[in-house]
């Protein structure tokens, strides 16, 4: 590639740590990058203010530096940040981060969205329907490109129904309910439960100290999909309630009808995204048994790209100056751009 190109920035940062791509400003849109995206298994710090913005910074500054490095040179046109928590505990970064990067880089503008932002843009990019992001926890992000949707994402202790770390813990709980000779409980799951974790009475003391419990709990997952895929009933039901819940969430954050379409057929292109997927059939098949009787009329389609590609998608429109995404103070906010 010629040096001296012009760029745009997308980050992905999480749970797993941070995810830093550069791509051609390219104004049809498409998704290409430089080279192979940064990638730090350190995730940003969280604290007392929120997410950290120079932790950030100090993360996706030299990975932008050695990206352009590797690109022969050239400039920033457009950043966008995805972060989880953006909307609940993004306060310091989108004061602090927009000015940090300017000073690095004299970029303009920048984007920091809620990483169900950047699910949807990397997902069905930007036309009308709702995106699941489906993971360790679960939320439904909907928009008619006036106004976002949002539904759950609310976290393991009040929400996320459906989700990872929501199976996780119903798998737990069934096989503990067998180890006391409860109704509900599975032998099966029991079993499975003894062998990652050890005696069952242990439990508590490994899990509740941790500060990775939804991680934890998710972990345990793929145990319940195993036993639903050799028959254990209780198992299967469990996949079944999570089936429910991510559908009803899903049709929750569906965009309403346009004005003027009273139809209550009107359809609603909904794609699913995450790791959650790779449970495979035993959760696919009820998920998608659900999703016919929670959204008849949806249309599901397969994900365009993942998140970091969405941040892509959103660098790039702000470049070309044609992001048709609503602004949000807590989903997407834009420093030196107004967004329609």
């Amino acid at each position: 590639m010629a040096s001296g190109g012009r760029f745009v920035l997308g980050v992905d940062s999480g749970g797993s740590g941070v995810r830093v791509a550069l791509a051609p400003a390219r104004a049809d849109g498409t998704v290409t990058y430089a080279s192979p995206p940064v990638v730090s298994g350190t995730p940003v710090r969280t604290g007392s203010g929120g997410i950290d913005a120079d932790d950030m910074a100090g993360q996706v500054v030299p990975a932008a530096r050695a990206l352009l490095a590797r690109a022969g040179g050239g400039s920033l046109a457009a950043v966008c940040v995805g972060a989880a928590g953006m909307a609940t505990l993004g306060d310091a970064l989108r004061a602090r981060l927009p000015g940090l990067l300017a000073g690095e880089f004299g970029v303009r503008p920048v984007a920091l969205a809620a990483d169900a932002v950047t699910a949807y843009a990397g997902a069905l990019g930007q036309r009308p329907g709702a995106v699941v992001a489906a993971g360790t926890g679960l939320i439904a992000l909907g928009t008619d490109l006036t106004a976002w949707r949002r539904a759950d994402g609310w976290g393991h202790l009040l929400g996320d129904c459906g989700g990872g770390a929501w199976i996780g813990r119903a798998g737990l709980a069934a096989a503990l309910r067998a180890h006391d000779g409860r109704r509900g409980g599975s032998a099966a799951l029991l079993a499975r439960l003894e062998a990652v974790f050890g005696p069952a009475p242990e439990l508590p003391g490994r899990l509740y100290p941790r500060t990775d419990r939804p991680a934890v709990l998710a972990s345990f997952a793929p145990q319940v999909a195993g036993c639903a895929a050799e028959g254990d009933p209780v198992a299967v039901d469990i996949l079944r309630d999570a089936a429910r819940h991510v559908a009803e969430t899903a049709a929750a954050a569906c965009p309403a009808p346009a004005a003027g379409n009273h139809s209550p057929t009107a359809p609603c292109e909904v794609a699913l995204t995450g790791g959650l997927l790779k449970l495979g059939a035993p959760l696919l098949v009820p998920l998608h048994e659900q999703f016919a009787r929670a959204l008849p009329h949806a249309r599901l389609v397969d994900a365009l790209g993942s998140p970091l590609d969405g941040a892509v998608r959103i660098a790039t429109a702000l470049a070309a100056d044609n992001l048709s995404f609503p602004a949000d103070p807590y989903m997407l906010c834009v420093s030196g751009h107004q967004t329609r």
